[in-house]
């Protein structure tokens, strides 16, 4: 006899449904469970966290939670649902039912737009008085000259950080960061450190925003305040003088000059950390230039140089105070001379998305405890903020203070995005061809504005992403082909090479080059006389005025390409974090900046039209 799988009888069954008529069953109800009901979640890796600026929950001193902070008088408007405390939700307990409810018409968990990545989401509960309180805070710094900075440190910020800049201001981060990290004691910090505590800081805010400036400046000034504090530093220049007077007197003999080293010889005050050699190479050309007006010694580290070179600049006689390094190469020198890190003072972990995720967050962890018994401020910093990230800071750092500016993980209105449909003709599928057409596009319309100089025009720079390296060579060939000057970069590249390509896309200086009669057109390379049973070589076009730049993630991350204006991104990101950080590449530092995404057959035109439409209204795109 064939038994039923369900165990609760027909007639406890008829019972239940008329008595719950009208309700939904619990869940001790359901017997089975199906593989459809199971809601798919992005890993945490790939989304973006939605509590950054919201600090770990507080606690009394009797150890209950401290009442939350109510909404200010406008803290109701704008809303579709009575945030009433107290209330559960009913969930739901079976597909079928939503099914139902849909139907009917009823109310369903599902919100409005950003269906395709769940981006529409609120970054945390900030309340109306905390928002005013931040605004005033912003406003009232206007200059650096408000800043607790030194002297020097102060003139070598128009002289060589924003120089040829006419409006020296600020920017949010900046003004947020700088008095933090300088210790200025505000009415809005929420704890105050015992002298001696190691203090832990958080820096997110969007990209082209200042965000390497706004921790260089603080570290800069506290190793200047601790050079001058410094008894061994002082020893060493006393017995420095001493020996100079000695050399100087020509009527004594010359005594031997003594081999002591500076008290900073391989051992720096302050470390940065950073992912890739192509960073290490732009903040340590940063640090160079401030340390013309700012007497400090800086060094920089990475795979592109040999191991004499880097040998001779973290062993230098004459000592180093900052050091910049990925974590590859600091934790491989660390266990061979544990003493490297004795004196670091400030530890700055810029791209903290990349430097804790998976693959570098043994190597970074393993750097934050050598250097932790004299280690007095720990910065992160990073333009992304992932759930993973954010729940490693709570377990592992979960005092660390977070500094976010308003316009976190939104892409700035002034960059503007425009869509290709690749399925159209003329393209037909082929994106490579739409990608040239749309440089050409770009090129013929610089060529044809005539600005100051009539005979230039302004040479322009465009990078294309991709999502695969093999990818990056094929596409910069056909480009080329099509008379474009383009080049491929990507992890193949080598080091020498990928420096030299890249200065031309980070220089802020405004280049040009001479205007043709057509530009655009054929190039004159036909000759006058073709020999009989000859053919004349094919007359080619050329766009002189378009330096373009084909790569992957890889020149997404933390590049400051000034001169960059137009970004296509050939194939859809996979994430809104690489969304972020591509089209983050132009636009920088309230510069105008314009994207365009080629979109094909099998690509999401769902993400990039939800997008597109954050862009417009200026929402985090999470």
């Amino acid at each position: 006899m064939l038994r039923s799988n369900n165990t609760v009888c027909l007639l406890c069954q008829y019972s239940q449904n008329v008595r719950f008529a009208g309700r939904k069953l619990p869940g001790v109800m359901q017997t089975q469970r199906h593989a459809s009901q199971a809601q798919s979640r992005l890993p945490k890796r790939m989304s973006l966290s939605l509590r950054v600026a919201q600090p770990n929950p507080r606690t009394s001193e009797s150890g209950k939670p401290v009442r939350r902070r109510q909404d200010g008088p406008f803290g109701g408007m704008n809303l579709k649902e009575a945030g009433i405390r107290g209330v559960p939700e009913v969930r739901r307990t079976s597909g079928t039912d939503s099914k139902n409810n849909d139907r009917e018409g009823g109310k369903t968990n599902r919100r409005e737009g950003y269906h395709a990545l769940k981006m529409q989401r609120a970054l945390s509960p900030v309340s109306y008085n905390s928002r005013t309180a931040v605004k005033e805070r912003l406003h009232q710094i206007d200059s650096f000259k408000k800043f607790q900075l030194l002297s020097s440190v102060q003139e070598s910020i128009e002289a060589q950080a924003l120089k040829g800049l006419e409006d020296v201001m600020p920017t949010a981060v900046q003004r947020l960061a700088i008095p933090a990290l300088l210790g200025e004691v505000s009415k809005h910090q929420r704890k105050k450190t015992v002298k001696g505590e190691r203090e832990d800081f958080l820096i997110a805010a969007e990209t082209g925003s200042g965000k390497t400036l706004s921790y260089l400046l603080p570290v800069i000034d506290a190793v200047k305040r601790a050079e001058q504090q410094d008894a061994d530093v002082e020893a060493y220049n006393k017995m420095k003088q001493e020996e100079d007077l000695k050399q100087n007197n020509l009527t004594l003999v010359s005594p031997p000059l003594t081999n002591m080293p500076h008290p900073t010889t391989g051992r720096p005050r302050a470390v940065i950390l950073l992912p890739t050699s192509e960073l290490v190479s732009q903040v340590g050309t940063l640090l160079k230039s401030l340390s013309h007006t700012v007497k400090f010694r800086s060094a920089l580290i990475s795979s592109s140089v040999s191991g004499k070179v880097i040998r001779n600049r973290l062993f230098s006689p004459g000592g180093v105070d900052i050091l910049v390094s990925t974590p590859h190469l600091l934790a491989s020198i660390a266990e061979s001379d544990p003493n490297i890190l004795s004196r670091v003072t400030h530890l700055v972990i810029d791209e903290a998305d990349s430097l804790l995720d998976r693959g570098f967050s043994p190597l970074t962890s393993e750097i934050i405890d050598k250097s932790n018994p004299s280690l007095q401020q720990l910065i992160l910093c990073s333009a992304t903020i992932p759930r993973s990230l954010d729940s490693f800071l709570r377990k592992r750092f979960p005092d660390i203070r977070r500094l976010t500016t308003p316009n976190l993980h939104a892409i700035p209105r002034r960059v503007q995005l425009g869509v290709v449909d690749v399925e159209r003709d003329p393209y037909r599928e082929n994106k490579n061809l739409a990608c040239a057409d749309t440089i050409w596009s770009i090129g013929k319309s610089a060529a044809d504005h005539e600005g100051p100089d009539k005979n230039s025009v302004d040479l322009k720079h465009v990078l294309v992403f991709v999502n695969e390296r093999e990818k990056t060579q094929e596409v910069a060939e056909y480009l080329v082909t099509k008379g474009v000057n383009a080049v491929a970069l990507s992890r193949d590249t080598p080091e020498h090479r990928a420096s030299e390509i890249l200065a031309d896309f980070t220089s802020s200086e405004k280049l040009t080059v001479p205007r043709g009669e057509n530009p655009g057109g054929l190039a004159d390379n036909q000759p006058n006389y073709v020999p009989f049973g000859q053919v004349a070589p094919p007359a080619k076009r050329n766009l002189p005025n378009m330096k373009v730049l084909v790569t992957t993630d890889l020149g997404s991350r933390g590049i400051d390409t000034l001169a960059v204006r137009h970004v296509i991104l050939y194939d859809v990101p996979h994430s809104t974090i690489d969304f972020i950080h591509r089209l983050g590449r132009t636009g920088r530092m309230g510069r105008r900046g314009r994207g365009i995404v080629l979109v094909g057959k099998n690509d999401r035109k769902d993400v990039v039209r939800e997008v597109k439409e954050g862009m417009f209204k200026g929402q985090a795109l999470i």
